[in-house]
């Protein structure tokens, strides 16, 4: 992931937390329930938003330019089957 695309990531982590802190307040000044939910949904929307970008960041840097370069180092000493088998892993973690 490269800076730009970190502090994107990071700037939508910061809004997702706000969120995370008036859920609680909510939760602490006994709103109803429903706008509660309502608003946990929206987190879990915004939280698969993230995850869906930083899986795709994934995919362009680590493994489809696995060898080039620009993989995280991490990813470097791994295989492209071994990659693949991370991507599954995480898809699978990610709709349950």
């Amino acid at each position: 992931m490269d800076e730009k695309e970190r502090g994107r990531v990071r700037a939508r982590m910061n809004r997702i937390a706000g969120q995370v802190s008036g859920i609680q307040r909510m939760i602490d000044e006994d709103k109803y329930c429903m706008d509660i939910l309502g608003q946990i949904a929206a987190v879990r929307s915004a939280l698969d938003a993230v995850g869906t970008q930083v899986l795709t960041d994934h995919l362009e840097s680590c493994v489809l330019g696995h060898g080039s370069g620009t993989e995280h180092p991490c990813a470097q000493p791994l295989t492209r089957q071994q990659l693949l088998e991370e991507v599954r892993t995480a898809v699978s973690r990610f709709v349950k």
